[in-house]
C-alpha cells in the first residue's frame, strides 16, 4: 500500500525511492508491527482479562502451572493483526506470494481462534473436535498447495533441492508437489503448537526461523545472489522479506508480554498460525529440509509426542516423564526459564547451520 504510493512521490521527489528497496521496507516492516504489538498490547490483555479469556490448566500438566490458571490467552491476536497490518503497509500488494502466505496465515489463525473461543468462552475442555481442526487445517494446506502448483512460473517453484548437495534437483510432479507442500504447512502447524506449552518457549524460535527464511527468501528472489550461492531462484520470493521481518517485529512485540512470568498466552490462535506461515514460506523459497534444521525444536517436540504415544501402545511403558519434552525437563526438575531459554540457545545454532548451507554446497 505504502509502496505504491511512495512510486507515485517519487516521480516529483527522488528521496522517496529509497522505499524501492525490499531491506529497508524489511526494517519498517519489523519496526512497523513491533510498535502495533507494543501499542496494542496492554490493551488486548486487559480486555481478556476482562471478560475473563484465561488459561485452563489441565490436571496432568506440571504442579508449577497451575498458577497461570486466569492468565489471558488468545495473545496471538495481537501476532495476527501486527503482521498482517505491517505486512500490507510495506510489502508490494502485486505479489502473488504476499497474498497466499497472508491467506494461510488468516486461515490456519481462525481455526485457532475457534478451537480457544471453544475452550474459553464456551467453556469446552475438548475444544474443536480434533478430526474438525486436522479438516480446515487440511484445507488450508492443500489450498495453498494448489495455488503455489497452478501459478508456479518457473521450474524452481516446484522443484525439490538438498541442502549441501549443490547439483541435486528433483522435479516434482502435481501429487508430490502437492503433499510435500502440505505436510509442511499442516506438519509445522501443529509442531509450533506443540511446543507452545510454556512462556516464550515457541515465540523466540519462530521469530529466529522467521528472520533465517527471511534471508532466504531475499537471496532466492534475487537472480544474483542466487546464482552465487548456487541456491534456487525463485521469481518474486524476495518479497517475502517482508512479511518475514514482519513476523520477527510482531514476536519480539509479543515476547515483550509473553516472556517469564507470562502476561498473556499465544493460544492456538497464534500457534497454528504461526507454523503454518513458516512452513509455507519454507515451500515458496525450496528450503523444506532446511527449515526443519532450524526450526528443530519444532521437530523434537513433535517427535517427542509420537514417540510417547507409540511407545505407551506397544509396550505400556512410557519413554519421557512426560510430553512434549518441554514437560519432561520440567519433572526432572529444571525451572521454567532454564528450560526456555536452554530451548532458545539450541535453536540459535540450529538456525546459524540452517543459514550456513547458503555456502556450503
Amino acid at each position: 500500500m505504502l509502496l505504491w504510493l511512495s512510486h507515485l512521490l517519487a516521480e516529483s521527489i527522488t528521496f522517496f525511492n529509497v522505499f524501492s528497496y525490499l531491506t529497508f521496507r524489511a526494517i519498517l516492516a519489523a519496526t512497523t508491527a513491533l510498535l502495533i504489538a507494543l501499542l496494542i498490547g496492554p490493551w488486548m490483555i486487559a480486555k481478556l482479562t476482562r471478560d475473563q479469556i484465561g488459561q485452563v490448566v489441565r490436571d496432568y500438566i506440571p504442579a508449577a502451572h497451575q498458577k497461570k490458571v486466569g492468565t489471558p490467552t488468545m495473545g496471538g491476536l495481537l501476532i495476527l493483526v501486527a503482521v498482517i497490518v505491517s505486512t500490507l503497509l510495506w510489502s508490494d500488494l502485486g505479489n502473488r506470494f504476499v497474498w497466499i502466505v497472508i491467506g494461510v496465515t488468516v486461515l490456519f489463525g481462525l481455526v485457532g481462534f475457534w478451537d480457544d473461543y471453544l475452550k474459553l468462552v464456551k467453556k469446552n475442555p475438548k475444544g474443536l473436535i480434533a478430526r474438525y481442526k486436522y479438516f480446515w487445517q487440511s484445507v488450508g494446506g492443500l489450498a495453498a498447495a494448489l495455488a503455489l502448483w497452478y501459478t508456479a512460473k518457473a521450474p524452481a517453484d516446484t522443484t525439490l533441492y538438498l541442502p549441501l548437495l549443490k547439483n541435486f534437483a528433483l522435479p516434482l510432479g502435481f501429487f508430490a508437489f502437492v503433499l510435500l507442500t502440505y505436510l509442511m504447512i499442516v506438519g509445522m502447524s501443529n509442531a509450533v503448537n506443540l511446543t507452545d506449552g510454556l512462556d516464550g518457549l515457541a515465540i523466540m524460535p519462530a521469530v529466529m526461523v522467521a528472520a533465517a527464511l527471511g534471508v532466504f527468501a531475499y537471496a532466492s528472489g534475487n537472480a544474483v545472489f542466487a546464482s552465487y550461492l548456487a541456491i534456487p531462484a525463485v521469481p518474486q520470493a524476495g518479497e517475502l522479506l517482508i512479511f518475514c521481518a514482519a513476523m520477527v517485529g510482531a514476536g519480539l512485540g509479543f515476547l515483550w508480554f509473553n516472556t517469564y512470568p507470562a502476561q498473556v498466552f499465544m493460544g492456538d490462535i497464534g500457534a497454528l498460525s504461526i507454523g503454518a506461515a513458516l512452513g509455507t514460506v519454507a515451500v515458496i523459497v525450496r528450503q523444506e529440509l532446511v527449515v526443519l534444521v532450524m526450526g528443530g525444536i519444532f521437530v523434537l517436540e513433535t517427535a517427542s509426542v509420537i514417540l510417547q504415544v507409540a511407545s505407551f501402545k506397544l509396550t505400556g511403558k512410557r519413554i519421557f516423564r512426560m510430553a512434549p519434552i518441554h514437560h519432561h525437563f520440567e519433572l526432572k526438575g529444571w525451572a521454567e526459564p532454564k528450560v526456555i531459554v536452554r530451548f532458545w540457545i539450541i535453536t540459535f545454532f540450529l538456525v546459524l547451520a540452517g543459514l550456513a548451507t547458503l555456502k556450503l554446497r
